[in-house]
C-alpha cells in the first residue's frame, strides 16, 4: 500500500504547522480557521528557522527507524515561500546521518506553479491536494475570502503537478452537498488519474449542534456503499481508498494505517508556528496543549501522562454500545472527535456516523472475509473482483 497524506501509527509523529491556521480560502467546513484566535497577539503565524531548526533536530533524534516521514499541513502550506521548505531540506539533510527522508505536503492546490512544482519534483515530495469532487461539489464550499469559486484554480495546480511528474495523493471532503453523488465523486477522482484517494466525511458542532453541512450519517453508509461496489468490480489493486484498505487491514488483524481506525490515538501531534504542541490536529484547544518545543522535548511531550491518556481515552471512553457491536473490530468507534451523539438508552460519546459505518460493515463483511481468505493463502485479494459474492 502507498502512504496516505493521513497519519500513519508511528512511534512518534508529529505534523508541522508552516502557517498555522492562515489559509487564501475560506471554506465554510473548515474547522482550522478559528484556530487563529488561540493566538490574538500574532500577526503573520509564521514559523521561525530557529524554531523550524528545533524541531528538525528533535524530531529526527527521536526516530527509532531508517525512514523518516515528515508531514506539513495548513492552513494553507503554500502561503510559506519556497525558501522556507529549502531551509527545512537543509535541516534535515543536517540531521539525518544517512537516514532517508520523505516529505508530504498537504495543500489547496491553488497556489501552486511551475517553480513549486519543479522543488517538489526535485526533491520528491508527495503532493496531497484538497478537491471536492467536480466543480459542482467543489465549489459549493470550497471557495476564496471574497466567495469566488476555486475548482478551476485546483485542477491547474493538478495539471501542473502532471506536467511535472510530481506525485499526488487527493483528500475529498465530503459534505451534506456531494454525499449525495457518490459515483460521480469516485469516477471523477479516476478521471484525473488519481489512484490513491481519501475521504474525509464533516462532522462538525455549531454551539454544541451538529453543523448544517455535516454529511447525513445514513448517507455517509450509502456513499461508502456505493463507491465500494463500483470498486470491488474492477478496481481493486488499481486505486486504492483508505476507508476500504483500513478496513480489510482490521478484517485481517493489521494495523489499520490511519489512526481514526486504530484501537488508541495519540501517536499523531501537531505543532503550531510558534512550537507549541497538542495531542491532535482535530484537538488544538486549550486544554489540549501539550507544551512548546522551547521548555520541552517532542519526546516529553508526546510520551507524556497526558498524551499517554489521550491516546488511550479512545478505547476507555467507548460507550457501552461500541463495546457490544460486532463491528468494534473494524471502526474502534473512529475519531473520538466524532463522539458527538448519545446512544439510545441516553449514553455519551457514540460516533456521528456510527450507523452510517454499520450500514457499511453490514454490506462489506462477505467481501471482506473473501479477501482476508485470500491473503491468508497468500493469493491477491484483488481476486474479489471475479468471485461471486452474494
Amino acid at each position: 500500500m502507498k502512504n496516505y497524506i493521513a497519519p500513519f501509527a508511528r512511534p512518534l509523529y508529529v505534523m508541522l504547522k508552516p502557517i498555522g491556521a492562515a489559509c487564501n480560502l475560506r471554506c465554510k467546513y473548515c474547522y482550522y480557521l478559528e484556530k487563529k484566535d488561540l493566538y490574538p497577539d500574532s500577526k503573520n503565524f509564521v514559523m521561525s528557522d530557529e524554531i523550524l531548526e528545533e524541531f528538525i533536530q528533535q524530531y529526527m533524534n527521536s526516530q527509532t527507524m531508517p525512514q523518516i516521514l515528515f508531514t506539513w499541513h495548513g492552513g494553507e502550506t503554500l502561503m510559506r515561500n519556497i525558501s522556507f521548505y529549502k531551509k527545512a531540506l537543509e535541516f534535515q539533510k543536517k540531521y539525518a546521518y544517512g537516514r532517508q527522508i520523505d516529505n508530504v505536503l498537504q495543500t489547496n492546490g491553488t497556489l501552486l506553479t511551475d517553480e513549486w512544482c519543479r522543488f517538489f519534483k526535485e526533491n520528491n515530495f508527495l503532493i496531497g491536494i484538497s478537491i471536492d469532487g467536480p466543480q459542482h461539489c467543489h465549489d459549493k464550499y470550497r471557495r476564496s475570502r471574497d466567495n469566488r469559486p476555486s475548482f478551476y484554480q485546483v485542477m491547474k495546480g493538478i495539471s501542473l503537478l502532471k506536467k511535472h511528474g510530481v506525485e499526488f495523493n487527493v483528500m475529498g471532503v465530503v459534505n451534506d452537498y456531494n454525499v449525495d453523488y457518490p459515483l460521480e465523486f469516485y469516477n471523477f477522482f479516476k478521471q484525473i488519474d488519481c489512484h490513491y484517494i481519501q475521504f474525509a466525511p464533516i462532522v462538525e458542532t455549531i454551539d454544541g449542534q451538529p453543523a448544517p453541512w455535516n454529511v447525513p450519517a445514513d448517507k455517509w453508509g450509502d456513499f461508502l456503499t456505493a463507491i465500494f461496489d463500483e470498486w470491488v468490480k474492477k478496481d481493486v489493486g488499481n486505486y486504492y481508498i483508505q476507508y476500504f484498505d483500513s478496513t480489510l487491514a482490521n478484517w485481517v488483524g493489521e494495523k489499520p494505517g490511519v489512526c481514526i481506525m486504530d484501537k488508541t490515538c495519540g501517536h499523531a501531534g501537531v505543532m503550531e508556528f510558534n512550537g507549541d504542541v497538542y495531542c491532535c490536529d482535530h484537538f488544538v484547544y486549550p486544554e489540549y496543549k501539550l507544551g512548546n518545543i522551547r521548555s520541552k522535548t517532542l519526546t516529553e511531550m508526546m510520551y507524556s501522562d497526558k498524551q499517554l491518556k489521550f491516546g488511550m481515552d479512545k478505547t476507555d471512553k467507548l460507550p457501552g454500545q461500541c463495546k457490544r457491536c460486532k463491528y468494534l473490530f473494524a471502526c474502534n468507534g473512529e475519531c473520538p472527535k466524532n463522539r458527538i451523539v448519545k446512544t439510545a438508552n441516553g449514553e455519551e460519546g457514540l460516533n456521528y456516523l456510527c450507523e452510517g459505518y454499520y450500514k457499511f460493515f453490514e454490506h462489506v463483511a462477505p467481501y471482506m472475509d473473501f479477501m482476508k481468505t485470500e491473503l491468508e493463502n497468500k493469493r491477491p485479494p484483488a481476486n474479489v473482483m471475479y468471485a461471486k459474492i452474494k
